[in-house]
C-alpha cells in the first residue's frame, strides 16, 4: 500500500502544496498558503498533513543551473530539517530547478492572465516538483 505524500514549493511569501493520489501515480495541487512570520503557516501544514495522511514531505530545493547550492538552497535546506523535527515525517529535498519557469510557461500558453497565474503558479509549482519525484520513485521501484 502506497502512503500518501506531500510536495512544498517554498517561496519567501508563498508556500505551494500537492499532495500524491493515494497510488503514488500522481500530483495535484491542493492548495497556496501564505507564510507568515508566525507559526499559522505551519499549523496549516500540519491541518493538511493530518487530513491526506501524508507520511512523507517532499520539499522542492532549488540549486543553481550549475548544480551548486546557494542561498535559497541552503534556506531550504534548513527549513527541511525544522519540518521533518515539528512533524516526525521524513523529508526529501527534490531538485525543483526551472519548476516554476516551466509552469509559468505552461500557464502562458494556456493564455492565463497574469493576476489568474500568480494564484495558482506555487501549488502548480508543487505539483511540478511533486510529480517528479512519484515518478522517480516508481523509476527506482519498477527497477
Amino acid at each position: 500500500m502506497f502512503e500518501r505524500v506531500i510536495g512544498l514549493d517554498i517561496g519567501g511569501k508563498r508556500i505551494g502544496v500537492a499532495v500524491s493520489d493515494p497510488m503514488g501515480w500522481t500530483a495535484q495541487g491542493v492548495e497556496m498558503i501564505q507564510r507568515t512570520d508566525d507559526s499559522r503557516w505551519l499549523e496549516r501544514l500540519q491541518q493538511l498533513i493530518e487530513e491526506y495522511e501524508a507520511r512523507t514531505i517532499v520539499v522542492g530545493f532549488p540549486r543553481n543551473m550549475d548544480g551548486t547550492i546557494g542561498e535559497r538552497g541552503r534556506a531550504c535546506q534548513s527549513l527541511a530539517a525544522e519540518l521533518e523535527e515539528r512533524f516526525s515525517l521524513p523529508v526529501q529535498l527534490w531538485d525543483e530547478r526551472l519548476s516554476t519557469a516551466a509552469v509559468e510557461r505552461t500557464l502562458i500558453d494556456a493564455d492565463m492572465s497574469r493576476r489568474k497565474r500568480k494564484k495558482v503558479v506555487d501549488q502548480m509549482a508543487a505539483s511540478w516538483i511533486l510529480q517528479g519525484y512519484l515518478d522517480a520513485q516508481r523509476r527506482n521501484n519498477d527497477g
